[in-house]
């Protein structure tokens, strides 16, 4: 057993494998102050898990955890979402996609394009929350297959959902054609109170925060033409 801190809130895990607590070492914090909840999974959700890949048992327990975390974590003002965060600049760009469209793929381009201007957040699966008004983007040590993850903070700029196309375009989304994309990246709380709490948050990100659509190669022309449309934009 011990305590994470996942954007500002302390988990108690009660972990069965060390690989759970491994994966979380650079998360772990032993202050004094109390969790907020505890999170721990029965041997019947890891053979579910185990079930769909051939992964380790500690492998498997973290993915379990980390689900159980996300449906509690909305009533502490945190949601997670699906998706590659970028920071360049000092302000983030989120990029969300169905699997095996490229998302990591884009954001690494990024890297490359800025070089030292530019890290990943979180590869896959980051935490977000508003803070004095502005959302903010959490590191977290789930993060997809490639590590990419910073144990840090930072501004939200734009949500960008990402489709491969055979040209380089970007544009806006309205309210309409966000709500079903963005439903495809979140996971949902399973009480009555939390799910309150997980709208309440996702209605005021569709508020707030820009969204984009890039239609793009993997190339760094797309890099460009989603920096030069998002970077501008203002927020709503």
């Amino acid at each position: 057993m011990f305590n994470i801190e996942l954007a500002g809130v302390v988990i108690t895990v009660n972990n069965r494998y060390p690989a759970v607590e491994k994966l979380c070492r650079e998360y772990i914090t032993h202050e004094t102050a109390s969790s907020a909840f505890t999170v721990e999974v029965s041997d019947e959700q890891i053979d579910r898990e185990q079930s769909v890949g051939d992964f380790s048992r500690g492998y498997c327990e973290s993915v379990c955890i980390y689900r159980e975390i996300v449906k509690k974590i909305p009533k502490y003002g945190v949601f997670f979402l699906h998706a590659s965060v970028v920071e360049a600049d000092g302000v983030s760009y989120a990029f969300m996609a169905k699997s095996g469209t490229g998302k990591s793929t884009h954001t690494s381009l990024w890297l490359k394009h800025f070089g030292e201007r530019a890290r990943i957040i979180n590869g896959d699966k980051p935490l977000l929350r508003f803070v004095d008004g502005q959302l903010y983007v959490y590191g977290t040590p789930w993060c997809g297959k490639e590590g990419y993850q910073i144990n840090t903070s930072s501004p939200l700029k734009a949500l960008c959902f990402l489709e491969r196309g055979e040209k380089n375009s970007i544009r806006r989304l309205n309210d309409n054609e966000i709500v079903n994309r963005l439903f495809h990246q979140v996971i949902m709380p399973e009480n009555a109170s939390d799910m309150e709490d997980f709208l309440k948050l996702l209605d005021r990100t569709v508020k707030e925060v820009p969204m984009w659509l890039l239609t793009c190669t993997i190339s760094d022309e797309a890099v460009v033409t989603a920096y030069e449309a998002m970077s501008k934009e203002t927020q709503k």
